[in-house]
Order: C-alpha cells, then structure tokens, then sequence
C-alpha cells in the first residue's frame, strides 16, 4: 500500500501541473541550504497550512497550532531532497533542498510569485483580484505595503532609540498602532569600511528580574510582514525598512529586545526598548 504522505504529495503536484494559468515549463525550483547546527528561517508571503520534507534527513518545523508565516529547516548530511510547502490560501511552494557545512544565507523572504501553483485549481489567485476589491484596504491580499511606504516617506520620529557596534548603528525612527498591528519603523547606518550582510533581525520581549537569579527567557514577537527588510547595507549606506507585528503590549517589568546579527561577521547589536514606546506608540 502507497505511504499516504508521499500520496497526498504527489496528488498536490498533480493539481499544480494542472491549474488554471498554470504551465509546466514555467516552474522552477530553487535550493535552499541548510546544516544541522543552525536554523535557516523562510518567511513566506502567506501563513504556512502544511509543510512536507521528501527525506528524514531534514526537518522543517512551523507552527502548527497557529498559523503563521515563519517556518525553520535544519539538515542533516545527506542526499538532495525537495521541501513542498502550502499556506493558508492554497498556494504551493516547492524548493530543492540540501545540506552544506558552511553557508553564507540564513534567512529567506519568499516573493508570491515563487509559488508553483494552487493546491485546488479553482483558487482565486490574491495578485489578480478586482480592481474595486484592491480598492478596500480591509479586503487587500497584502494591506501593509502601502502603509509601510507611507510611514518611510513621513520620516516620523518616535523618540532617540539606538545602539551601535564597531560603526554599525541600529535605530528605531518609529512605532505606530495601525488597525490592530505595530509597525516599526527601522534604520541600519553603515559607518565602517566595510559592508554589512544582514543576517536576521529578531524581536522578542523580556521580562526584566532583579536579584542573583535573573529569567533571560525570551518570547519572540513573529512579524505579520517585513518591507524592504536589506539584504546588505554598503559603507556609508542607510538603510531603512519596516517591521509589522500583532498588537501587543508590555508590562513594567518587561521590555521589548532588538537582535541584529551579522551574515559572516561578529558585529551584533542588541537594542532594548523601554515599554513606554509600545503602550504608547504614534
């Protein structure tokens, strides 16, 4: 008898071949690296619904009880595989996988378009809805975009929130509630010589204990969507994007805690935020 899991992959590629718009020759499959000392972090454009791995020899891990739009690979040395992957709306993703000691890549933010195809040929594909829905800012597939643009170009200011690092400086230009989600708005200076590869950005809250026996225990804050998040930021270079996150809020004995880590380089930052700037945001 047939594995059922192999089965419903094979049933999933067959409706992708088939659907609506869809063409064969146009599917292409990239690689995605990964080892089994550290995390590579995909953010997809929709929340993840199902994710399958074609060998044991890798592991790919989302949240199941809710869903969200991180999902994290490891690998073990092995074969080449393939990781298929559905969100929420039906869309299908699918990438080669494979194991490599050193790698230069840790985060990737998939693009819509990367998707192969639909789980069910009759889905209503998000990019190519009516122009009168488009119009509704409640009903857009993607309703932070154009929000996003809108605070870089305000170049509103929040308060001085910074930290640097051998040249490199991380800041918060601002934080803004917007229909049941923060946004923050976010720079990275280069003043070195040298480039800076982005590696991750990570906000996680904290709860802030006196006395000998200190909880570091930290419980990350999943973003909704990232604009314009850099892949580099060149000497002399400012760059600046936006990260979106459910609403939330903080007691007084917490706080909220930037990490910024460097793609091949030991220059990381850390900026914490008082929770003054989250319960009262612009």
């Amino acid at each position: 008898m047939k594995n059922p899991v192999y089965f419903s992959v094979w049933m999933v590629l067959l409706s992708c071949f088939n659907a609506k718009g869809q063409n064969q020759n146009a599917i292409q499959l990239d690689t995605i690296y990964a080892n089994d000392y550290t995390n590579v972090a995909l953010f997809f454009p929709e929340p993840i619904r199902q994710g399958i791995v074609g060998s044991s020899d890798y592991v790919f891990s989302f949240n199941r009880d809710e869903a969200q739009h991180l999902g994290l690979l490891q690998a073990k040395p092995g074969k080449p595989s393939n990781l298929l992957v559905i969100s929420t709306t039906g869309s299908v993703f699918s990438y080669i996988v494979m194991f490599k000691e050193s790698m230069d890549q840790f985060t990737y933010f998939i693009d819509t378009l990367d998707r192969i195809g639909f789980e069910n040929h009759n889905s209503i594909d998000p990019i190519h809805v009516s122009e009168e829905i488009k119009t509704s800012s409640e009903t857009a597939p993607f309703p932070y975009e154009r929000y996003c643009k809108y605070l870089i170009q305000k170049k509103q200011k929040i308060g001085r929130l910074k930290t640097r690092n051998q040249g490199i400086i991380l800041s918060v230009a601002n934080i803004v509630f917007h229909k049941e989600a923060l946004y923050f708005v976010m720079e990275i200076e280069n003043r070195s010589g040298l480039d800076y590869d982005f590696n991750y950005l990570n906000l996680s809250t904290q709860t802030r204990l006196k006395g000998k026996r200190k909880s570091m225990q930290k419980l990350p804050k999943e973003p909704l969507y990232t604009h314009q998040a850099p892949e580099k930021i060149k000497a002399g270079e400012i760059k600046s994007f936006v990260y979106v996150v459910p609403k939330f809020s903080l007691s007084r004995d917490r706080r909220l805690i930037l990490d910024l880590s460097e793609a091949r380089g030991e220059r990381e930052l850390q900026l914490k935020i008082n929770p003054r700037f989250i319960n009262y945001p612009n």
